[in-house]
């Protein structure tokens, strides 16, 4: 389960008590679990981006290459790097 909070931090699976969801949105397939130092800088690296994840898993759906990248990172489910290099949506975006 993805849990979005009021002041927009997003958490997966076990939640701390107390935690308040504003949105709950079940996630399909694997999550990989991060250190805390790592979520702490992927966390501010995100408050900053002007994308959010969305829903979007599709190259079709993006309007960039940043864009897709970020998804890439950021989002889980993306369907975007069919050969696994990294480098999403390479025949439309990030040629």
């Amino acid at each position: 389960m993805k849990c979005i909070t009021d002041d927009g931090r997003i958490l997966y699976g076990d939640l701390p008590k107390g935690t308040v969801c504003a949105q709950k949105i079940p996630v399909e397939g694997a999550l990989t679990v991060m250190s805390s130092s790592h979520n702490k800088e992927t966390t501010s690296s995100v408050k900053t981006s002007s994308f959010k994840c969305d829903g979007r898993t599709h190259c079709s759906q993006m309007t960039s290459c940043e864009e897709a990248t970020f998804f890439l990172r950021n989002c889980p489910n993306v369907k975007m790097d069919g050969n696994n290099d990294g480098v999403p949506c390479e025949k439309q975006w990030c040629k």
